[in-house]
Formats: C-alpha cells, sequence, structure tokens
C-alpha cells in the first residue's frame, strides 16, 4: 500500500481531468495536494476540503515570480506532479499554424521546465520526487499530430536531463506516457469529430479499445495510480524513465 503521510505534492492542472484524478489519487494516499490551475477554472470548480488552491496562468508573463511566491507560501514540497497541458487541433505540416505552435509548445514544455526550475529549491530540501505528463506520443509518431508530438518528445527529453541533474540532490524525475484516456476531454473530441461525420462514439471506443492488449482503454484512475507509485517511496530506484500507461497499445 502506498503512503504519502507527511508528503506535500503540487499538481498543475489539477482542478478537472487526469490532474484531479492524480491529486484526488495522492490525497487518498495521506499527501497534502495544492492544485495549481487557471483562474478562472479554480473559481468555478468544488475543491475537497483540505485542498489548497493556487490560481496561476502558467503561460501568464509574470507566472515565475507569482509561482515563487506560491511555493513559498506552501512552505515545503516533496511531490510535483506537472500535468498541464494541451492537446491542439490535428494538422499536416503544410498546414501548421505557428502560433499555435508557439502556444502549445509555451504552456507543454516552457511551463514544465519553469516548474522544474521554480520547486527544485523545495524538491532539494525534501528529496522529493517529480513526475512529467508525457504521451505515447513522445516515443511514438502519428499523422496530422506534428505540433503535438514535439511538444512530447520534448518532455521526454527534459525528464531525462532533469533526472541527471537532479539526482545528486537525491530528487527523482520520471514521465508518464498515457495511451487514449477515457476522459471528457477525449470523448469531446470524438463527439466533435462525429458531429462532422466521423466515426461514432460508440465505434471509435470499440475500435481504439481493440488496439490494446488488454482489451480497453485506460482510464484517469489508472494514470492516477501510475503517478502515484512513481512519486512514492515505493519507486525509490526508479528515476529518468518513462512509464508507458496504454493497456497494451499495439
Amino acid at each position: 500500500m502506498i503512503t504519502l503521510e507527511g508528503k506535500t505534492a503540487l499538481v498543475t492542472g489539477g482542478a478537472q481531468g487526469l490532474g484531479r484524478a492524480i491529486a484526488k489519487t495522492l490525497a487518498q494516499a495521506g499527501a497534502s495536494v495544492c492544485v495549481l490551475d487557471l483562474p478562472d477554472v479554480l473559481s468555478r470548480v468544488e475543491l475537497p476540503k483540505g485542498w489548497h488552491r493556487l490560481p496561476l496562468d502558467l503561460t501568464a508573463p509574470d507566472v515565475e515570480t507569482n509561482l515563487l511566491d506560491g511555493l513559498a507560501e506552501l512552505g515545503a514540497l516533496d511531490i510535483l506532479i506537472a500535468n498541464a497541458g494541451r492537446v491542439p487541433p490535428w494538422r499536416r505540416i503544410e498546414a501548421l499554424d505557428m502560433e499555435e505552435w508557439d502556444a502549445a509548445f509555451t504552456l507543454n514544455v516552457r511551463a514544465v521546465a519553469l516548474c522544474l526550475k521554480c520547486a527544485t529549491p523545495c524538491l532539494r530540501l525534501s528529496r522529493g520526487a517529480v513526475v512529467l505528463m508525457a504521451s505515447i506520443n513522445g516515443y511514438k509518431a502519428h499523422p496530422d499530430q506534428a505540433l503535438y508530438t514535439t511538444t512530447k518528445h520534448a518532455v521526454l527529453g527534459l525528464a531525462r536531463s532533469a533526472a541527471q541533474d537532479l539526482g545528486r540532490y537525491g530528487v527523482r524525475v520520471n514521465a508518464l506516457a498515457p495511451g487514449p484516456v477515457m476522459t471528457d476531454a477525449l470523448r469531446g473530441r470524438i463527439e466533435a469529430r462525429a458531429a462532422k461525420g466521423g466515426t461514432s462514439m460508440e465505434q471509435a471506443i470499440a475500435e481504439l479499445s481493440a488496439e490494446t492488449a488488454l482489451g480497453r482503454l485506460v482510464t484517469e484512475e489508472d494514470v492516477a495510480n501510475a503517478a502515484c507509485f512513481l512519486a512514492s517511496p515505493l519507486a525509490a530506484g526508479i528515476t529518468g524513465t518513462c512509464l508507458p500507461i496504454e493497456a497494451g497499445l499495439r
């Protein structure tokens, strides 16, 4: 059983979706949880009692100062889950939108690096653990997904480099690589494609499930449990690795 009693965890993008599932699992293991998310998102969601909130836009010009202030107010940090990110629209190379490219890199890569930078002094003191949210697109490629794939390749490079840099302080850095996860966001994308004449929700899920060894899509809880494991003492000897969570995607 994983126990995180006495640990403090910061989860970026933790107000909803995968981030919230991870925050919930960490809290159930005994950690004190702080959720970092957009101010407008945190203003409209209800968080469980005892959770802390840090309303920040990780792409804002003054975010570094505000993040350092938030970490100082938190007081201690044992676990950083850098989950915040976006899935940009699929485009072929000749149709790339470079403003969209810059925006995706700002959140998916630059913000992750910034969180690592700002959290490192606290993590050195606690000999803490970091989990970065990558994707199967971090080690595979798919058509029409150059932007998302490139950002997730960058996250894997960051995880491996940070693991080498921070290992001397006893800080572990790993990454998760989920495959298709049955989230509200995935449902929304399937529904949008179906509305334009694409595959129906039921057929799309069946086709995605058939591509896995387990015959199902992974759930938010599957990803959250893996994040909790990598953040815990049970993974004390693991750093610089990327753990696929994709139900045996073929």
